[in-house]
């Protein structure tokens, strides 16, 4: 233990030193020491998060070129060959084409929905002040807490009367509803931290609101629009509930319906091998988007605290 020693000036009347010990002095190294085992710990927890969450997935990959007797037979064994044919057979005869399809539609039309009319009304409330802002802002809010069961019922009487019912206009319209909310709170904080100088400026150059708004603040709300977007692509990319209560047609149905038609088509006697196969190709894009846009959604999440 490190000990500091001064010596103190020696009063008038006494002639001898005087020695002062001060309390023992924190090195580096035991500073050192904690950040050290606070770094493995965390690792550690890192580590075991990460292989929970890899390992099914790698374990789907893997069975999705098994064929049905080597998944019961061998689970956790690499495939002896490499089975092709179970997602040219998933692809074709289980019409996960037809399925992959109305998903891209319905996914990419309430995305970008959702996106331009939450950008919209995320950058009134944040921007301008007026009477009722909070009030409508606490609106969105509370539709992030609105249970989506107990609106099933009376959503489905509303898009029936509106003939949306068994559409695929009508399950975007759905879909852009259940996201905005998210959403408009997400771009609302978001449009806060951007400088308002830049928008002062343009005005003064005469530009008009919507102008400053596609032009100059849209843009520089690029890395938020990215995080969101990823957010809402994934909640109705895997969305099962709703189109399963308001999408009964057989050929409209969204890739979610199909992978369980998959699953039931053939009884007691289940394609499990075109099932995974199945499983891995409704996978694949979102692990794409997330892969390509990662840099983007960090960047969108740490603006506020950076600004």
């Amino acid at each position: 233990m490190k000990t500091t020693e001064t010596t103190a000036p020696v009063p008038a009347e006494s002639g001898m030193p005087v020695t002062k010990i001060d309390a023992p002095a924190k090195g580096p190294g035991r500073e050192k020491k904690e950040g050290t085992a606070l770094n493995v710990f965390s690792h550690g927890i890192l580590i075991v998060w990460a292989f929970m969450v890899v390992m099914p997935l790698l374990w789907a990959v893997m069975t999705s070129f098994k064929d049905d007797a080597s998944i019961f037979g061998s689970p956790w064994s690499l495939p002896d060959k490499l089975h092709f044919s179970n997602w040219s057979r998933a692809w074709t005869q289980a019409n996960m084409s037809d399925y992959f399809l109305n998903t891209l539609l319905v996914v990419g039309g309430s995305l970008i929905g959702t996106l331009v009319l939450g950008s919209m009304a995320a950058y009134v409330l944040a921007r301008f002040d007026f009477p009722g802002n909070r009030f409508i802002y606490f609106l969105f809010i509370g539709g992030m807490s609105f249970p989506i069961m107990l609106a099933l019922v009376p959503l489905f009487y509303v898009v029936n009367n509106m003939g949306l019912l068994n559409t695929i206009h009508g399950l975007i319209l759905v879909y852009i509803a259940y996201s905005l909310p998210f959403t408009v709170f997400f771009l609302t904080a978001f449009f806060r931290t951007l400088p308002t100088s830049v928008a002062e400026a343009a005005f003064v150059d005469g530009a008009s609101h919507s102008r400053t708004f596609f032009q100059i603040m849209l843009p520089m709300a690029k890395p938020g629009l990215i995080s969101v977007g990823i957010f809402n692509f994934l909640g109705q990319w895997n969305q099962y509930m709703l189109p399963t209560v308001l999408n009964t047609d057989p050929d409209k149905k969204v890739l979610t319906q199909g992978l369980v038609q998959l699953a039931v088509s053939q009884g007691y006697k289940g394609d499990w091998s075109g099932l995974f196969a199945g499983l891995v190709m409704a996978m694949l894009p979102v692990l794409a988007a997330y892969i390509v846009f990662q840099r983007q959604v960090v960047a969108g999440l740490t603006a506020g605290a950076l600004k």
